[in-house]
């Protein structure tokens, strides 16, 4: 495709997407199957998607590993997962003092959304009473928006987290129905998407998303893009495997930076108003790159994440205001986006 054909071709992509079309599988493979020549076309198109909803705005999520390891499920990415032989710290769920630290500490690296994450398959109702409880201190102290994610939940779980303040439910799916069983054995993809049913039934925002590069193929990809978008999710973190040595998956290393930044042009077209974060394994996979994604993507993770660090936020702030763009500091700003869009996910 020459160079002419090629900006045509992914501007006219987004001009349909922008009128109200939903993606199709066809031109979600042309995406994800485009040349490294086609990237900038690509991006160029995606940014125009980008920019309607989300005009030059970043958001930044702090997350904090409220609960580390010591988690029974066998997920082959994960470090903290049964099967895993990293060198990771492994403690019980932190109490009230150190979740406002976490939420303090947020609130001063200009994150809006503080994120609580929890090992393990679920948590014990105590768990969820104690999260319930903190989460009422931290909004009325800090005003963060609050997104948890603790693993698979009950009805009456998800309730009680909705009755507290939490705003957004963060569950990813992580890979494709069909690929699930080559990650995982432990739970199902059903388990993954009843939680977010649960979720979504009691009145919480869904935040979704995968983590590339764990072998899927296209279809695999795409097909998560349009499980989310029938989910209606609020967000979409997209990882990027950060392969750790002492995991199944710690020789994985099948990503480049334009195949990153395929898949986050793919999930901005098929999810067009949805928030898209460029999430974990972005510094690793994305390299020099890292700035390019904030061209499909409009929220990151500032900071380190569960059990590998980022880098420092000094360096995020610089790689945003390089860009021209700004980061969402006050709640009413984000909220205007989140009502129009009618769609969400953290």
């Amino acid at each position: 495709m020459d160079a002419a054909t090629s900006s045509s071709t992914w501007h006219s992509l987004a001009d349909r997407v922008l009128a109200g079309h939903s993606l199709t599988r066809d031109e979600g493979r042309a995406i994800l199957d485009s040349s490294d020549v086609e990237i900038l076309d690509l991006l160029a198109a995606t940014y125009r998607v980008r920019r309607e909803h989300f005009g030059h705005q970043v958001q930044l999520y702090f997350l904090k590993n409220a609960k580390s390891g010591l988690c029974p499920e066998d997920c082959g990415y994960c470090s903290q997962s049964i099967v895993s032989d990293a060198e990771i710290p492994r403690y019980p769920m932190l109490n009230e003092a150190k979740l406002m630290e976490g939420a303090a500490r947020a609130k001063a690296q200009q994150a809006r959304t503080y994120c609580i994450v929890a090992s393990g398959r679920g948590p014990s109702n105590r768990e969820v009473e104690h999260v319930a409880n903190t989460v009422k201190k931290i909004k009325n102290e800090y005003g963060l928006h609050i997104c948890c994610c603790l693993g698979l939940l009950s009805p009456e779980q998800a309730q009680t987290l909705k009755a507290a303040g939490v705003d957004r439910i963060n569950h990813n799916l992580n890979t494709s129905r069909e690929h699930h069983a080559d990650i995982v054995s432990t739970h199902s993809y059903e388990d993954r998407l009843n939680t977010l049913k649960v979720a979504k039934a009691a009145g919480l925002e869904l935040c979704s998303g995968l983590i590339v590069g764990m072998g899927q193929s296209y279809d695999d990809l795409i097909d998560v893009a349009f499980e989310l978008r029938e989910l209606g999710v609020h967000s979409t973190p997209v990882n990027f495997l950060h392969a750790i040595e002492g995991t199944p998956l710690g020789e994985k290393q099948d990503l480049t930076p334009r195949d990153c930044l395929r898949a986050l042009c793919l999930y901005r077209m098929a999810n067009p108003a949805a928030e898209l974060r460029v999430s974990g394994g972005r510094e690793v996979q994305l390299r020099s790159l890292q700035a390019m994604s904030l061209y499909a993507a409009n929220s990151m993770f500032v900071s380190d994440y569960l059990t590998t660090k980022g880098q420092p936020a000094e360096q995020d702030y610089q790689m945003i205001a390089d860009l021209g763009f700004e980061i969402i500091i006050s709640g009413a700003e984000s909220e205007e986006h989140h009502c129009a869009d009618a769609m969400c996910a953290g």
